[in-house]
C-alpha cells in the first residue's frame, strides 16, 4: 500500500505517473484454435436461454429497474474501454441484465454478454465501486478469450496431441473442433483469475472507478462466504493471497483512476 500512496502523491503532484496502466502481454495462441465466431454465438444462444428462463420465473430485471439502470451504467462507463484489450470487442452486442436470485454471482459471456444475480448485490452491500470491480473482472475474462482457451485446451486432450501437430500444420481438421457444453460453468485456472483481476482494476480506473474498492468487495466476499459457503467463491477463490496481489498493482491503476475523476 506504501507503493500506491506514494504514485498518488506523485501524480497529484504533477509529476509523471509510473505506469500507463496493466501490461498482461498477448491472449495463450492456444485459443486460435476455437474459432471466436463460434464460441460467442453459443455464448448469445445460451444467454437468450438464461433470459427467457429468468423471465418464465418473472426474475428477470426490467428495464427501469433501479438495479438494472445501476448495472448499465457502470457499464457504459467501462465498455469504451474494451478495446485496449481486445479490438473485436468494440464489434461485440453488449448486454447488461439483472437476474433475481440470491445466488451470489455474476459473469460475463464471450461477446459481452454479462448478467448479476440480485444476491450479490443485495447480500454484499455493493457499492457502485464494488460492483464494477465484480463487472470488470467478469469483462476481463471475456476480453482475454479464457473461455475459448479453456475449449481449445479441453479439445486438444480429448483430440491427441498427434491430431493437434495437423490442426496447426494445416488446418485440415479444423471442423474436428466440437463446442459443446454449458460456458456458464466453466472453472478458469489460477493464472486466469489474476489476469482477469488486473485487466478489470485497469478498465474500472479508466471509468473513474476507484480501484481500492476491489480490496474491501473481496474482504466482504470472504466474511459472506465465513458465515456460509459462497457459489461464487467455488470459481473464484478469495484469500489473503488474492488481495495482496490485487495492492501490488493499484499503482499502475490509481493513476488512471485519478486522471478520470478529473476528466470528469
Amino acid at each position: 500500500m506504501l507503493r500506491a500512496l506514494i504514485v498518488l502523491a506523485l501524480f497529484v503532484a504533477g509529476l509523471p505517473a509510473l505506469a500507463d496502466g496493466v501490461d498482461v502481454g498477448k491472449p495463450s495462441s492456444v485459443r486460435n484454435l476455437v474459432p471466436a465466431g463460434a464460441i460467442e454465438n453459443q455464448a448469445a444462444q445460451q444467454y437468450s436461454q438464461l433470459k427467457s428462463q429468468a423471465a418464465a420465473k418473472h426474475a428477470l430485471g426490467p428495464d427501469d429497474h433501479p438495479q438494472v439502470r445501476r448495472l448499465r451504467a457502470i457499464a457504459a462507463r467501462m465498455i469504451p474501454f474494451v478495446e485496449r484489450f481486445n479490438p473485436r470487442a468494440r464489434q461485440w452486442q453488449w448486454e447488461v441484465n439483472l437476474i433475481g436470485s440470491k445466488q451470489i454471482n455474476a459473469f460475463c459471456m464471450p461477446g459481452g454478454k454479462i448478467a448479476f444475480y440480485s444476491g450479490i448485490l443485495d447480500t454484499l452491500k455493493l457499492t457502485d465501486d464494488e460492483a464494477a470491480m465484480v463487472m470488470g473482472h467478469e469483462i476481463a475474462h471475456a476480453l482475454r478469450e479464457h473461455a475459448r482457451e479453456r475449449m481449445a485446451k479441453s479439445q486438444i486432450t480429448q483430440l491427441g496431441a498427434s491430431l493437434l501437430g495437423e490442426l496447426v500444420g494445416g488446418g485440415r481438421y479444423s471442423g474436428a473442433f466440437q463446442l459443446g457444453g454449458n460456458l456458464l460453468t466453466l472453472k478458469f485456472s489460477r493464472n486466469d483469475e489474476s489476469e482477469a483481476d488486473v485487466v478489470g482494476l485497469d478498465l474500472a480506473a479508466r471509468a473513474g472507478f476507484d480501484p481500492r474498492a476491489a480490496v474491501t468487495l473481496w474482504q466482504k466476499m470472504a466474511a459472506a462466504n465465513n458465515r456460509a459457503p459462497l457459489e461464487f467463491l467455488s470459481t473464484h477463490p478469495a484469500g489473503d493471497q488474492r488481495i495482496k496481489e490485487i495492492e501490488k498493482h493499484l499503482p499502475q491503476v490509481m493513476p488512471l483512476y485519478l486522471a478520470a475523476r478529473k476528466a470528469g
